[in-house]
């Protein structure tokens, strides 16, 4: 784990709609070291104890505007930059969201700056608990 701080810890909560939950959701921070567009965020895999998120299922939250990781790629208006140091919100959708109590999430942040001759693979790992 990193030493500076990723998630939000406040950021960890289930998402309703009608009163049933339909996913959850995170917040945490780029790990890169400067704001990045959404252009070049190629995946941003999810992992909650030991369960994988379909990528079709994660949605990305920035500046008020909410897209799926496709449409992320072909996001280039700078208004929708994941600036350093800012929480970008990540939500997953799952019938039912998270039990209450505690949780490890495992999410992954993969880049590709075109200036690089690689991507970069930023694992994030982090304890948490649903109220």
């Amino acid at each position: 784990m990193a030493g500076r701080q990723i998630y939000n810890p406040q950021g960890f909560q289930n998402v309703t709609e009608d009163g049933v939950a339909v996913g959850y959701q995170f917040q945490f921070k780029a790990q890169y070291y400067r704001g990045i567009t959404l252009s070049i965020v190629r995946d941003i895999k999810v992992n909650v104890d030991g369960e994988d998120a379909k990528r079709e299922d994660i949605r990305f939250t920035v500046n008020g505007e909410t897209f799926t990781l496709e449409e992320m790629r072909t996001v280039v208006d700078s208004d929708y930059r994941w600036e350093f140091g800012d929480y970008a919100q990540v939500t997953v959708l799952k019938e039912g969201g998270l039990s209450k109590g505690k949780h490890h999430i495992r999410a992954v942040q993969v880049i590709d700056p075109s200036y690089m001759p690689f991507q970069i693979e930023a694992v994030c790992e982090a304890d948490f608990e649903i109220e």
